[in-house]
């Protein structure tokens, strides 16, 4: 099993994270802000990953570290999971409809973290969590995790759906990228023979 496990406390938040690759996306999500789980949740479900992800942040301030940090350990854990990448698929994509909204979602586990972002949103909150702080969590995994992110929202009007649908095309991205690819199972999907650098 490909797991990854990173307990990481600051001044701002304490956060425990565990991943599971080669899971069935079950989870157990508690970040202390509701929108923020249930899009953490849709990314657990939607890429077999197993997650948990657990948070107590400094919410009195904002909602600022709690996201940050968030991603970065989910980001951490997949990296420490697929340590050196050996047999992974390497690139996935989706496109990911929901009602009125379709959002394209292109990502490479490369090493070399980038985010190209796409997306905007028209009111400042979904429930209590500031939309602001979409596009920096997506920043924050792909940094941490060493991905190549690409992120487009193609059309859509209502907020939540464009939301949930880029998160869950982020996870059937992910799904296909993290997958094992048995024809090359032992091999790291590089001609350089590693990822990263």
């Amino acid at each position: 099993m490909r797991t990854g496990r990173i307990a990481r406390k600051t001044a701002e938040t304490d956060i425990l994270v565990e991943v599971n690759l080669d899971g069935t996306g079950e989870y157990e999500v508690a970040t202390g802000i509701g929108f923020l789980d249930h899009m953490v949740e849709q990314f657990a479900r939607h890429s077999a990953i197993d997650l948990v992800c657990k948070v107590a942040g400094d919410l009195h301030v904002d909602q600022h570290h709690t996201t940050e940090d968030s991603a970065i350990a989910i980001g951490q854990a997949i990296a420490q999971a697929l340590d050196e990448k050996r047999g992974i698929t390497r690139y996935g994509s989706a496109y990911s409809p929901m009602d009125e909204t379709l959002a394209r979602v292109a990502l490479d586990i490369s090493g070399r973290p980038y985010l190209v972002w796409h997306a905007a949103f028209s009111q400042p909150r979904l429930g209590e969590f500031d939309t602001e702080l979409i596009e920096h969590w997506f920043h924050s995994i792909a940094q941490a995790a060493g991905i190549t992110l690409h992120v487009e929202l193609l059309y859509g009007q209502n907020n939540h759906h464009i939301c949930e649908a880029i998160y869950k095309g982020f996870a059937r991205a992910m799904r296909q990228a993290v997958s094992i690819d048995l024809r090359k199972a032992d091999a790291v999907p590089s001609t350089k023979g590693m990822l990263g650098g």
